[in-house]
């Protein structure tokens, strides 16, 4: 049973999401929060496996909740999606630099919400190819150098910044062993290796550090 916590200080929309949500036979609502302060204290309380983060909410926001969630080592196992009424490149960039596994528009469909639940919760990340699309045009559209950034790639071997171009370009381990003629198994070793080296929660932050780092120029894949 994935176990989801909703965060939106409105109720009309907590309880739309929870009705949605508990259609499915494998997903629980576990617990609503008001408001990002809210959001970190139920977390840590609860332990859910997803938290469906607003990122408009008045005192401490969605993207600070996040942070404070992501950074925080007990918590390693969760993960958050960031809702949001706007399909801003800004947040969108914010959101997964924060930690966040995903991005999700509040009018998104039942199908869809379910889908990004059921695939961050078993840990991928929810990029959806319009969402890299347009971290790579904020990419293209000025410098935004990262501090750790080369020190994380200097780690990593010839054969795992390949791999990482690859994850940063979009594609699935099962596409990136087919790329470079491995076999499915040894592309996910190479991917949680990469995670375990730059120290990324997950696929999301590896896009950020590839376009971060220099090593995937936007435009070019």
């Amino acid at each position: 049973m994935i176990q989801v916590l909703l965060a939106d200080d409105q109720e009309l929309v907590r309880s739309g999401f929870r009705v949605l949500l508990e259609t499915a036979s494998d997903i629980q609502v576990i617990g609503e929060a008001t408001d990002g302060h809210h959001a970190v204290t139920l977390t840590r309380q609860l332990h859910p496996d997803v938290v469906l983060m607003d990122i408009q909410m008045p005192g401490t926001d969605g993207l600070d909740a996040t942070r404070q969630i992501t950074s925080d080592p007990v918590l390693d196992t969760v993960r958050v999606i960031i809702l949001t009424t706007f399909d801003e490149d800004a947040h969108v960039f914010e959101a997964l630099r924060s930690g966040a596994s995903g991005f999700l528009v509040k009018d998104t469909q039942t199908s869809q919400l379910l889908h990004a639940v059921r695939v961050v919760a078993h840990g991928e990340a929810l990029l959806a190819p319009g969402v890299t699309r347009r971290l790579i045009e904020i990419f293209a559209s000025g410098p935004r150098p990262g501090t750790a950034a080369p020190a994380a790639l200097a780690m990593l071997t010839d054969r795992e910044r390949e791999v990482l171009t690859l994850v940063a370009a979009g594609l699935s381990n099962n596409e990136i062993a087919a790329r470079l003629v491995l076999s499915p198994a040894t592309a996910r070793t190479h991917v949680s290796r990469i995670m375990t080296k730059v120290a990324a929660r997950d696929r999301a932050q590896l896009v950020v550090l590839a376009y971060e780092s220099g090593l995937v120029q936007p435009g070019h894949h």
